[in-house]
């Protein structure tokens, strides 16, 4: 008869990485659960916007639409950011510190500039939060978009800090690959916000 297996030698998990990637990550789910929770928020928004639209034969309600440059602008550099963010993503998975580094950067610098464009876009939108309910709800998205914005830009200066200043664990490489899964999130939600803000009022 063979001896039985021990316990320790069945159980001994000290050799398995103390991280990972993608759906294998705790952290995953936690940023899969706040972006559908974000998510819905966008939709709400879009929603009542629709809703009032609808409910108004003249649109926008006495006021000009927005400008189409910055915004514009502003969808065709989030589709461009995409580039570097999938890179320093990609990288990250391989844990290539200098490529984390050099991408990160990039991505920084592109939410930047971002920022920027969303300030112009803001004075470019022919109406006041408080003008009336047109003028709220389009203030709501870009703020709420905004908002969205700034957070991934600080989550990505910190990140990039830390990668620059050490010191490094290989979880920190986890955290590279969600925040450039949060940016793609950024990125999509632009999208329906543009088309609502920008091109509704143009084919109305």
């Amino acid at each position: 008869m063979a001896a039985p297996v021990r316990a320790r030698e069945v159980l001994d998990v000290s050799r398995l990485p103390a991280y990972a990637f993608g759906s294998r990550s705790e952290v995953s789910f936690g940023t899969a659960g706040f972006i559908a929770i974000e998510g819905m928020m966008f939709a709400l928004l879009i929603a009542s916007y629709l809703h009032l639209r609808a409910r108004n034969t003249v649109w926008p309600m006495g006021v000009a639409p927005p400008d189409l440059l910055w915004g514009t602008l502003n969808l065709i550099l989030l589709f461009v950011s995409a580039i570097p963010n999938q890179l320093a993503k990609k990288a990250g998975e391989r844990l290539d510190l200098p490529k984390v580094q050099l991408w990160m950067s990039v991505c920084l610098l592109f939410g930047v500039v971002l920022l920027g464009i969303r300030l112009m876009e803001f004075r470019s939108l022919n109406v006041a939060w408080d003008t009336n309910a047109y003028g709220s709800l389009v203030w709501a998205l870009l703020g709420f978009h905004a908002m969205h914005l700034v957070t991934d830009v600080g989550d990505t200066a910190v990140l990039a800090g830390v990668m620059f200043a050490g010191p490094l664990e290989e979880s920190r490489f986890v955290d590279v690959s969600e925040n450039a899964f949060y940016w793609y999130f950024v990125i999509a939600a632009w999208v329906p916000i543009y088309v609502v803000l920008y091109l509704v009022p143009r084919i109305s």
